[in-house]
């Protein structure tokens, strides 16, 4: 319980949640604008995933999709100024709780949006947070330590998936093949041709995503450097088949002390600083 309840910094919730918010802005008009096509959508296409069967939530039309879709922005951004915490987080929490439904009720689902989904429903749950407070929460330890577990179960839960539904035959498969000639990049195309070095890199995907829970176990004035090889994972995926994970991205900032990292605070500071001007007094002539 200890672990699950360690308490951090204030600030630092300050800082997540405001990155937090700021995403889903961003998401809804850079990172997954298409979901916007399912206005136009004919509603017989729409086959609501379980949790969209359970409530029920309504099939979506022209004008549920774009009531969601601005409201979303408007109330994201003013959540990210940190103001109305509890109002604010579980109107954006909801909505964007639609707005996945909406979006992965067509056929496609996508893995990357769990740890950002927890991390929408356990913010409002704090309260106000101030950028700098350092006053140790036990409630933004367990919020934050939740989405850590949220983000962890997506690399393992993605192995378990593989050995499910492909077996062990998933190492040794043309998965990376198949990817890399439906949407690789230059890099992919000069890594694909070294014989054996895909297989290599499955069997590695899957050692690491089994072994991903271990990052709990690193000490913690270490585990920057566990944290920074799961970005860079990231970033070898973008550079090879274009997949970003942005969401899982900016969860996955829960482990980092990031209320140390203040721009505006930076640049205020910055534009205070006025050169020293010599006052010695001029030569009597």
């Amino acid at each position: 319980m200890k672990w699950l309840f360690a308490p951090v910094p204030l600030g630092r919730i300050a800082a997540f949640r405001t990155l937090v918010y700021v995403f889903v802005a961003l998401d809804l008009t850079v990172f997954t604008p298409w979901v916007r096509s399912h206005a136009n959508t004919p509603g017989d296409l729409y086959e609501p995933l379980l949790v969209g069967r359970v409530l029920p939530l309504p099939t979506p039309t022209h004008l549920l999709v774009w009531a969601v879709f601005w409201a979303l922005i408007v109330l994201s951004l003013a959540a990210a100024t940190g103001r109305a915490p509890r109002i604010l987080g579980w109107a954006v929490f909801a909505l964007y709780f639609e707005w996945m439904i909406i979006a992965m009720s067509y056929g496609k689902v996508d893995h990357d949006r769990v740890g950002l989904l927890v991390a929408l429903a356990v913010l409002p749950t704090i309260g106000r947070a101030r950028f700098g407070d350092r006053t140790l929460s036990e409630a933004a330890g367990w919020a934050l330590r939740v989405t850590q577990i949220a983000v962890v179960c997506t690399y393992f839960l993605a192995a378990w998936a593989k050995l499910r539904f492909g077996g062990i035959d998933w190492l040794t498969s043309a998965v990376l093949a198949q990817a890399i000639i439906r949407r690789g990049t230059w890099l992919a195309d000069h890594i694909a041709v070294v014989p054996g070095l895909l297989i290599a890199a499955q069997v590695g995907i899957i050692l690491f995503e089994l072994l991903s829970p271990l990052i709990f176990v690193i000490p913690e004035r270490f585990r920057w450097i566990g944290v920074a090889f799961f970005y860079s994972f990231h970033v070898m995926t973008f550079s090879m088949i274009t997949i970003s994970f942005a969401p899982h991205l900016v969860a996955m900032a829960s482990f980092l002390a990031i209320e140390r990292v203040r721009p505006i605070e930076c640049v205020r500071r910055r534009l205070g600083r006025t050169p020293a001007v010599d006052q010695a007094p001029e030569p009597v002539p």
